[in-house]
């Protein structure tokens, strides 16, 4: 279950207003119209460059290239979302098929090469071959010899989002073209034109400006455009630029920035669960909706191909029990039972039922606790986003955004009983309010979740192991001052880390061959991995702080080790004058004693082996020497004296 819905979309709330708006929270389904202005200058070639980098396409070929990239993402990361074309200024014109409700006719030098729908893999292919391959056998890309009408065009347009995407809550129209000023000094058509951009705008229909300038010569908004694209103040306040202008051969960069910044190839969005009821006092109920904003991404199966014959088909699959007799068992005659004390132990399915309702779906405060109070090592689970649904009670928005803004205020949580769907396990949560994301003080460093209630799951008693931890934290040395310095280099700009910037090279791969073999493409050799490391870019910026680093580490860790053989050599020194048995009270030699009138090997210092291995004199000491030498070092002491003495010589040469 992943966080979003078709309907569904999660952004932070509006720092100005009470309410948390629920529109900012919902995804909805798109219908976007590429609107694409054919005529001669839009088909003339940029000027040669000799940059390498520079575009060589056509206006209307950048276009058309964009708009099939934005194909080829929608088919993947918004499956039910629209997308159309429609050129205008053409020779031909067509609105419908010959089975439409209008003919071509009706809007002359307008032809929709693409319906508004969802786009097919036979969609994706045609327009492949007009970008791609050139094969333009229709000759739609022929500009007519009279000018075009933008009513026509504005009006067309509405038609096509009227009949096509009557009930999406987002339509929108590209218009990408480089004629400031279509009409000229014809004030009827302006007017005209302006009536049917305002007839869009009523039906929610918002237009996009993709204005491409030539030799540069800026672009007037002024003279027909500016009555056509509606702007609010407060867009026109942040985007000190206002429309952004394409230059001629650029390749069109303003609408490859808004397609770079859809995120291709993510997995479809749903809710975790919807309509939930959330009691935060007795008699005080609101619904709220929940999403998983930090989910893996898995390649989906949404059905079986049988690849068998010419054209792949779908499966149709089915599932039949049998007994031992193969005879097919009927659903009625199943029964589920409970194997406890060597028996089975039969249920009814009301019965089965009934053992696994706890409690129905609810999100129920209990109780309030200081933020402070819920520790980093409490969670369990990854944390589940909610936010208002006027769908159950109305004003559950206005309750959710005072609850928000109180517990932020306040540095509280609530802690709940969430059941999240029908005979799931309870748990308890905490409740945690996250800041606004234009307060540099909180969630700064997250801007691509969202700002409001999140849902924290916490451990039981029985899920919490007591650890005793007593070991004293190691004071920084030398090495570690220089590697933060290292550290502090590497990080990303303003040190944030955004995941959504680097998709999962493993669903990217597995969308690629979906693509190729939908589209008879030839399966690429390689994917392009965001996630390797940039080696060159890291040995640029760090190689030598590493180069020295690893200087200082060996140094150190020569002298470590020189200091840690001194130190073991002065303790079994000290031991071996504690231990060691007075002469003075040794009435006779003990058995197995060596020459130099030691009772047990226990006693030997390292050196003394050492020096015994070096003149080979090991063999002269006796088994239970051997043995007791061994036990001393916590070596086996099994085996014949030809084994003892490799097992304490190969210790001497590691360790002595």
């Amino acid at each position: 279950m992943a966080w979003g819905d078709d309907e569904e979309r999660r952004f932070g709330g509006d720092e100005e207003e009470e309410e948390l708006d629920e529109n900012d929270y919902k995804t909805q389904k798109d219908a976007v119209l590429f609107a694409i202005d054919v005529s001669s200058s839009m088909l003339q070639p940029p000027p040669s460059s000799d940059n390498k980098k520079s575009d060589k396409d056509s206006a209307v070929t950048a276009a058309l290239k964009c708009a099939y990239q934005f194909m080829q993402q929608r088919i993947i990361a918004q499956p039910k979302d629209m997308m159309g074309i429609l050129l205008f200024g053409t020779e031909k014109s067509k609105f419908r098929d010959e089975t439409g409700s209008r003919s071509g006719s009706g809007y002359p030098h307008c032809y929709l090469f693409t319906e508004l729908d969802v786009p097919a893999a036979e969609d994706v292919k045609k327009l492949r071959e007009l970008v791609e391959e050139g094969e333009d056998v229709d000759e739609v890309l022929v500009p007519s010899k009279e000018p075009v009408l933008m009513s026509n065009v504005l009006f067309c347009a509405n038609q096509i989002f009227t009949t096509n995407a009557a009930n999406f809550g987002s339509r929108r129209l590209f218009i990408i073209t480089d004629n400031e000023n279509p009409h000229g000094n014809d004030k009827q058509a302006k007017s005209s034109a302006a009536v049917r951009a305002k007839d869009l705008y009523d039906l929610g229909v918002a237009i996009e400006l993709f204005p491409i300038s030539r030799a540069n010569k800026v672009f007037d908004l002024s003279k027909f455009y500016d009555d056509i694209i509606y702007r609010s103040p407060a867009e026109e306040a942040d985007t000190s630029e206002g429309v952004k202008t394409s230059k001629s051969g650029d390749g069109l960069t303003l609408l490859n920035s808004l397609i770079s910044n859809i995120n291709s190839k993510q997995t479809p969005k749903r809710s975790y669960f919807s309509k939930m009821p959330f009691e935060l006092a007795p008699g005080l109920t609101i619904t709220v909706k929940g999403y998983m904003p930090l989910h893996q991404q898995k390649p989906a199966r949404t059905c079986y191909v049988w690849l068998g014959g010419e054209q792949a088909q779908l499966a149709q699959s089915e599932t039949v029990k049998i007994d031992s007799e193969a005879r097919t068992v009927e659903k009625s005659e199943i029964k589920k039972a409970y194997k406890f004390g060597g028996e089975y132990i039969y249920f009814t399915p009301e019965e089965a039922k009934s053992l696994k309702e706890l409690d129905s779906k609810v999100l129920r405060i209990i109780g309030f606790k200081p933020l402070a109070n819920i520790p980093m090592w409490a969670s369990v689970k990854k944390s589940t986003f909610i936010f208002p649904s006027e769908e159950g009670y109305v004003g559950s928005t206005r309750v959710f955004s005072a609850l928000w803004q109180k517990l932020l205020v306040s540095e509280k949580v609530g802690i709940a009983w969430f059941v999240a769907r029908k005979n799931a396990n309870p748990v308890m949560v905490a409740i945690i309010p996250s800041g606004s994301l234009n307060d540099e003080d909180q969630d700064s460093t997250v801007p691509y979740l969202p700002a409001g209630l999140w849902l924290y799951p916490l451990p039981f008693a029985d899920d919490i192991r007591n650890v005793d931890i007593k070991a004293p934290p190691k004071p920084a040395n030398e090495l570690t001052d220089k590697m933060r310095e290292i550290i502090q280099n590497l990080q990303l700009p303003k040190a944030i880390y955004n995941p959504l910037k680097y998709p999962n090279p493993a669903l990217q791969w597995h969308y690629k061959i979906l693509q190729a073999m939908a589209l008879d493409e030839d399966v690429p050799d390689e994917m392009e991995d965001l996630t390797v490391p940039k080696y060159k870019q890291i040995d640029k910026r760090v190689g030598g702080y590493l180069a020295d680093w690893k200087e200082d580490l060996a140094v150190m860790a020569k002298e470590f080790m020189e200091l840690r053989a001194t130190k073991r050599e002065l303790e079994e020194q000290e031991m071996e004058l504690v231990e060691r048995p007075r002469p003075a009270k040794r009435q006779k030699a003990a058995p197995g004693s060596t020459a130099g009138g030691r009772s047990s090997g226990h006693h030997m210092s390292n050196a003394e082996l050492k020096a015994a291995w070096e003149n080979d004199t090991l063999n002269k000491m006796t088994v239970a020497v051997l043995k007791d030498v061994l036990a001393s070092k916590g070596i086996s002491t099994t085996g014949k004296k030809a084994d003892l003495l490799e097992r304490l010589g190969a210790w001497i040469e590691e360790n002595a």
